[in-house]
């Protein structure tokens, strides 16, 4: 195989797209059911914070309303029918378990079925769903109650009733916070302060000031210097639910402590449920055999090539060369940028091998 992109969500189809058109055979290895990633597996009521017309890939817009804001399950459906028209071998139920150097250049890809597929090149697209993070917390191993991450949490129905913290301060925390408050008392913690961002600007979404100023395409390290909170956008529920009382905002709790968590003032409450709205690492565990991650599992790259093995790239890591690297509507400019030069070296050791 020239080429192996290792997982089929929106970043794995976006690089496999890429890679036909500079005239390579990639074949995509999903350890899903489905060449859709990992949306089948978020909360039931995600919707997505931009309009379907910023919510398209490559070659096929997002069907309906172009106004409207995709559901899960929309987009589930978007990337099955993308994968369906997509000139690229699929192989679903596949998991990798590692990848290696064959010692000529290229990789040996072993997966779970215990198969080892060689290849001249690898892109890891694989996301990272299948990596929450969870910070540690003193008394967390002995906190009686529930405790979870927001990758497991599905909707508020078995919560009513309950003292709930939900951990983090982005948009899922947030989202997740919202409609928790329908049925349960609901505080989120969060290290700074909740920075909402208006959805609608001037008459238009959010993401039409994005694309058009050219915002998405801001170098990561840019973004430091424009926000001074965590960024939530906000549909004009969220930051209203947080001043009429409906949910509260406090700083991040301490500690835990059997079935109460506590503050750095001392302050105690009884929460029956912990959920961790923290975000997620790069899942790339198969990758430490290779040698391409630091001592913190994190890939050594620049701007999306591997930085230790020719012929290995990336696609999907937040903020990989922009605010919208790892977002439905940018993840192809991080494909078309790794997919060149891989393709070349595939290409050029396929040749030296007369393939």
């Amino acid at each position: 195989m020239d080429t192996i992109v290792i997982g089929a969500g929106q970043s794995g189809l976006a690089a496999a797209r890429t890679l036909r058109a500079a005239g390579r055979t990639p074949v995509i290895l999903e350890a899903g059911p489905t060449p859709t990633g990992s949306w089948a597996g978020y909360y039931d009521s995600l919707t997505l914070f931009s309009p379907a017309r910023y919510s398209a890939l490559p070659g096929q817009d997002f069907p309906g309303d172009g106004d409207h804001y995709p559901t899960r399950d929309e987009v589930v459906a978007y990337l099955q029918r993308y994968a369906d028209g997509l000139d690229a071998e699929i192989r679903t139920g596949i998991r990798v378990t590692a990848v290696e150097a064959d010692g000529a250049g290229g990789f040996l890809v072993h997966t779970a079925a215990g198969e080892t597929l060689r290849t001249m090149g690898v892109i890891a697209a694989s996301g990272s769903f299948g990596n929450p993070y969870i910070p540690a917390l003193p008394g967390q191993d002995g906190y009686t109650g529930q405790a979870l991450h927001v990758a497991d949490y599905k909707s508020p129905k078995p919560y009513a009733g309950q003292r709930i913290v939900v951990v983090g301060g982005g948009n899922s925390a947030v989202q997740v916070a919202h409609e928790l408050a329908e049925v349960a008392a609901v505080t989120i913690a969060s290290r700074r302060p909740l920075q909402f961002f208006p959805q609608i600007i001037g008459g238009k979404d959010a993401h039409y000031w994005h694309t058009t100023t050219g915002f998405d395409t801001l170098p990561p390290h840019w973004l430091a210097r424009i926000a001074t909170g965590t960024l939530v956008m906000d549909t004009g529920d969220y930051a209203a639910s947080i001043a009429d009382g409906r949910m509260d905002r406090q700083p991040m709790f301490t500690a835990l402590d059997a079935d109460q968590v506590v503050w750095a003032d001392g302050t105690r409450k009884h929460v029956d449920t912990v959920i961790y709205a923290t975000g997620y690492l790069p899942h790339l565990d198969y990758l430490a055999p290779l040698g391409a991650l630091d001592e913190n599992g994190l890939p050594l790259h620049a701007d999306g090539i591997s930085t230790t093995h020719p012929g290995l790239a990336y696609v999907g890591l937040e903020f990989q060369r922009s605010f919208a690297s790892n977002t439905l509507r940018g993840v192809h400019r991080d494909a078309e940028h790794v997919a060149a030069p891989l393709a070349a070296y595939a290409g050029g050791a396929l040749a030296a091998y007369g393939l």
